[in-house]
């Protein structure tokens, strides 16, 4: 009986998308990009990943990034006009939860797999990138409310 027991399969269970809790306001909405006050609501120095999309009647996701300042980060964001420029379609909203530091390029690499966001993040993992694997979260809805 030992020998079949060599031969088994290690079976590797199916990782399940994991809940980051995505940030929304105290008044359970999501944050208007262009409105936050990013370090007055107490982001500098929290790291995570943010995730960034227009509104509208066809809302469509527009970034996804990681940082270790999502202060930071979203100041960026509101600077570059590659982003900005979907403002006109319908809000731009975001929202970030602070994953680990070791876990985040592995969140954005599956949520731009899955997302498949409008703006390239240049930063952003790539599937053959060694050591990173993609890791399932539940997305965030895309309705404002």
């Amino acid at each position: 009986m030992a020998l079949f027991g060599l031969f088994k399969k290690k079976i590797i269970a199916p990782l399940v998308a994991q809940d980051p809790k995505w940030v929304r306001s105290p008044r359970g909405k999501y944050y208007h990009l262009l409105d936050l006050d990013a370090e007055e609501i107490g982001l500098q120095g929290v790291g995570g990943v943010y995730v960034i999309w227009h509104g509208g009647v066809r809302p469509k996701w527009v970034y996804i990034g990681e940082s270790s300042s999502i202060a930071r980060a979203l100041n960026e964001a509101v600077h570059s006009s590659d982003i900005t420029q979907y403002e006109v379609n319908g809000r731009l909203f975001v929202t970030w939860s602070p994953v680990v530091d070791k876990f985040r390029r592995s969140v954005v690499l599956y949520l731009t797999q899955t997302m498949k966001p409008l703006v390239n993040n240049p930063r952003a993992p790539k599937e053959n990138e060694e050591g990173i694997v993609s890791y399932p979260v539940i997305v965030p809805t895309t309705k404002s409310a």
